[in-house]
């Protein structure tokens, strides 16, 4: 019988039965929320005579996996998490091209995504950013819930904020090059060392800032509003925002790794994931994005992109590998390390 096996971060290869008995194996990183990863790691073993090794980073801890073991790599696919980094690793020659004969069936903008890293990275999902805040808080505090990125500077929020550390994170990163791209970078980053004042935690999941304000630990978390919706449908007082002056979105891609040592069963599994009916039901697991196959039904709950003012994100500069590195940088010098 196939059993998951979570891999930790940095540890040696495990030879376990199933190895030994000559099966064949996937080594997996997954850069989404841990119950998405251990369905797909479920449906997929099910569906095929595979054992997944699958370990759950965030979106720039993935990355610099990779980057580390680019001479010897113990991964064979990345799915999931924000398209920036997994661009990067295009960029950077840490990914393979592969085209898979599932494109025809993907949303423009998933495509879009595999012919700007030239076939070495695809598009799963999408989702727009914004924040979710615990309505109970806010009541009991007397908080004026915020409508746009200014209102996040308002002094009554004061150690009410949560957001990611967007060295880890991609969600963090996204906010990041999305306010870049609204006020520009000095002043993007004026309202960062503003906005710091109000936060409490930087963390290093990008979800994490909403579960914790479900919790009741934190007043708001800025994050993808279908992270958000999640808390939501889950029955928190939870109300999720987007943004009045416009949001960034990601494409949450995957990509298989250059000299993959199972490169079968890597494609294998990333033609499965890209099908409609793999897609339908994540929302089993609390995704609420918007599935990169054209043919795959959207959560109901799913914020719906032609409600939200979108800016016209520039995933090909912000993807770039230079341009990434000297944020997260400019982050550390004058944010994170304050």
């Amino acid at each position: 019988m196939k059993t998951l096996k979570i891999a930790l971060l940095g540890a040696a290869s495990t030879v376990t039965l199933a190895a030994a008995a000559g099966a064949q194996e996937l080594n997996l990183i997954c850069s989404a929320d841990v119950v998405i990863c251990e369905l797909l790691v479920e449906e997929f073993e099910k569906a095929h005579d595979i054992d997944v090794n699958m370990v759950r980073l965030s979106s720039g801890e993935a990355y610099a996996k990779l980057r580390a073991e680019a001479r010897n790599p113990q991964t064979d696919l990345w799915w999931g998490g924000t398209g920036d980094p997994h661009l990067q690793a295009a960029s950077d020659g840490l990914t393979a091209e592969y085209k898979s004969p599932m494109l025809e069936e993907l949303q423009d903008w998933a495509v879009r995504q595999a012919e700007l890293s030239g076939f070495k990275t695809v598009g799963v999902y999408s989702g727009a950013l914004g924040w979710g805040y615990n309505t109970e808080i806010f009541d009991s505090k007397g908080i004026t819930p915020p409508k746009c990125w200014a209102d996040l500077l308002d002094p009554s929020l004061a150690g009410e904020i949560q957001i990611a550390d967007p060295n880890s994170s991609g969600t963090a990163y996204t906010t990041l090059a999305t306010l870049v791209q609204l006020m520009g970078e000095d002043e993007a980053f004026e309202f960062l060392k503003k906005m710091d004042a109000n936060v409490s935690q930087y963390t290093k999941s990008g979800s994490a800032p909403v579960k914790a304000a479900a919790r009741g630990e934190t007043g708001l978390g800025i994050v993808f509003m279908h992270d958000a919706v999640a808390q939501a449908e889950a029955g928190f007082p939870v109300q999720v925002v987007a943004p009045c002056e416009g949001t960034g979105y990601e494409i949450g891609s995957m990509s298989m790794v250059e000299g993959a040592q199972n490169e079968d069963e890597a494609k294998a599994f990333y033609d499965w994931v890209l099908g409609a009916d793999i897609q339908s039901m994540m929302p089993e697991a609390g995704s609420y994005q918007i599935p990169s196959n054209a043919n795959a039904t959207p959560p109901e709950a799913a914020p719906k992109l032609d409600d939200i003012k979108l800016i016209d994100y520039d995933f090909a500069q912000y993807g770039d590998s230079d341009r990434r590195s000297g944020l997260l940088s400019r982050w550390d010098s004058e944010v994170g390390g304050q």
